[in-house]
């Protein structure tokens, strides 16, 4: 770990003004394990656990605001989440462990970056050490041609297959929501479908956030009257693992026909995965096995495969066809 200047935020105002090549630290269950890999290397780290931004409040439209200080554990816990967002609910109590959601926040989950062991390499992207684009652009990705079975088969390109680990942001992928982040230009909104970006030809740029922003707070919109929502994580072991694949699906079902869904998939995609594929084969259909898997195929059919991970596209049609049924029964 790098030596780095310690400073704490008494409020946002104070946060936006830290020196530059700052970073902001929260829980800090990703930030320090990445310090420690020499994979972050922040000159500056600005303590933002004093910001009032931990609430979870209703908003005047139905909506619900999230701070982006709360705690993985209270916001799971709380009880609108659990009864009208179960699938945001399900989806962090499936994450990591107690402890760590404890400490991890909002923000920070917004902001975690990828498990790929090459990526997490304290060398890596240095003479000598794995290629990695994400880390030094232009060295290569040593997953294309090295072990790949945790790799993404979806908005993979040339440069980078590392897929994204959250399961919260598969949730919030699904609900639609909308992120609120402030800096030194001022407010602004991205809607969460913008703000994590496709490695392209630029994995290195992981995000939408401009130099010294700040995310304040998640807005998810007003509850879809009569959808059900689900989260099913298939993984190595039962707890404490990422995902292979993941499904979250809300879906309303009205006079036997599926009127409203929104589709999203983890464990396979480079950023939380939005099926709009999947969506257009469900909407105005009866739920049954039959539609299930017409859709689940149109959700996989752009599928890149490496052959450590080929396995994945199987296993993640099996998964969003057992979501679809539960979501619609």
């Amino acid at each position: 770990m790098q030596t780095f200047q310690y400073v704490k935020a008494s409020n946002i105002e104070k946060a936006l003004n830290a020196p530059g090549h700052a970073k902001f630290i929260a829980g800090g269950t990703t930030l320090v394990d990445l310090m420690k890999l020499q994979v972050e290397q922040p000159r500056v780290l600005v303590d933002i656990n004093l910001l009032p931004l931990e609430k979870i409040e209703k908003l005047p439209d139905g909506g619900l605001r999230i701070g982006a200080m709360a705690r993985n554990s209270d916001l799971a816990w709380h009880p609108i989440v659990k009864e009208h967002y179960a699938v945001l609910s399900q989806a962090l109590l499936s994450g990591a462990s107690p402890q760590l959601r404890n400490m991890a926040t909002t923000g920070g989950n917004l902001m975690q970056r990828t498990r790929c062991p090459y990526f997490r390499e304290p060398n890596a992207g240095t003479p000598g050490g794995y290629g990695c684009n994400k880390r030094t652009p232009g060295t290569g990705c040593a997953a294309m041609n090295g072990y790949n079975r945790s790799h993404a088969i979806l908005g993979t390109s040339e440069h980078c297959i590392a897929t994204h680990p959250s399961d919260m942001c598969v949730a919030m992928a699904a609900l639609e929501a909308v992120i609120h982040v402030e800096g030194p230009k001022g407010k602004r909104t991205i809607p969460f479908g913008e703000f994590h970006k496709l490695p392209g030809d630029t994995p290195h740029i992981e995000h939408a956030l401009e130099p010294g922003e700040l995310i304040t707070y998640v807005d998810l919109p007003k509850p879809v009257e009569g959808a059900r929502s689900v989260y099913l994580k298939l993984r190595d072991r039962a707890s404490y693992e990422f995902a292979l694949a993941s499904a979250a699906v809300v879906a309303k079902v009205e006079g036997g026909h599926i009127r409203y869904v929104r589709v999203a998939m983890g464990g396979v995609g480079t950023k939380p995965w939005r099926s709009h594929e999947a969506e257009a084969a469900l909407t105005g259909k009866t739920p049954d096995a039959a539609n299930f898997r017409k859709a689940a195929e149109a959700a996989v059919a752009g599928a890149k495969t490496r052959p450590d991970n080929a396995f994945k596209a199987e296993l993640a049609k099996r998964c969003l066809v057992r979501a679809f049924k539960s979501a619609t029964a």
